[in-house]
């Protein structure tokens, strides 16, 4: 894969991930600031001290919160983009818009649902203030550990298939991340702050929320980013798309 077709591609991602971001951003500010709210009101009610915002309430669920969310788009569609010129052609006999799809897919798994399982997300103002440093370094321990687990399970079963073929291959790799996520799972230690009498119907809604905007930033980016990069190698155009390694890749769409 030649250099201009990576710099297309690197642009489309950024692109993909700026739209994906646009409709998550949706999300949350339609499902997921209520539920920030209503945890703000609770911590209001049961605090003794109120400490003054350094940026208002009206500012982060705003101007903070497209912000947040569309610059994360954008950064993970060039790294997913990057990604993606890495594995087109090397994914198995997969053409642009499935390869996009599979890469996505793999990515909210790895990035954010497995993560997500072992500490899962909580409102703003949940948590002793001391311990975010805490909190933040296991949660990226976490996201490191996933997503090397995830590339390791990758390699694992590619090295199987031609032994067991592609299905068994990739049963076993499965298997194998599985089981390391459950180890990873059963050493790193909990995290667990929530007051004991914080409503569970808020907390589950809050989390749902946080997983609703993910699923949605990740299923649009990669249809979208499917559709942008099968231009860009040239397949509605009649070319061979090309794999990393200068290979034609197969069209299975």
């Amino acid at each position: 894969m030649n250099s201009a077709t990576v710099r297309s591609l690197l642009v489309r991602g950024m692109l993909a991930g700026l739209a994906a971001g646009l409709l998550a951003l949706l999300v949350a500010y339609l499902l997921g600031e209520p539920q920030v709210d209503a945890a703000i009101a609770f911590e209001d009610a049961h605090a003794h001290e109120h400490e003054a915002e350094v940026v208002s309430r009206a500012v982060q669920s705003t101007a903070g919160l497209a912000t947040g969310v569309l610059v994360y788009g954008v950064a993970l569609g060039g790294i997913a983009a990057l990604a993606y010129c890495f594995a087109l052609g090397r994914a198995g006999r997969f053409g642009p818009r499935a390869t996009a799809l599979l890469l996505a897919g793999a990515a909210f798994g790895a990035v954010y649902l497995v993560p997500f399982l072992k500490y899962p997300a909580n409102p703003p103002s949940v948590g002793d203030p001391d311990s975010i440093g805490t909190r933040t370094a296991l949660y990226f321990l976490m996201i490191a550990l996933s997503v090397l687990l995830a590339v390791a399970a990758a390699l694992l079963g590619k090295r199987l298939a031609p032994r067991l073929g592609t299905w068994y291959a990739t049963v076993a790799a499965l298997a194998a991340f599985t089981a390391a996520v459950g180890l990873a799972y059963a050493f790193l230690p909990a995290v667990n702050e929530l007051p004991a009498d914080f409503p569970a119907l808020l907390l589950w809604k809050f989390r749902l929320s946080a997983l609703g905007v993910q699923l949605t930033l990740w299923t649009v980016f990669g249809l979208l980013f499917g559709e942008l990069a099968e231009r860009a190698v040239g397949v509605r155009a009649g070319a061979a798309p090309r794999g990393a390694d200068g290979g034609a890749v197969p069209s299975a769409r």
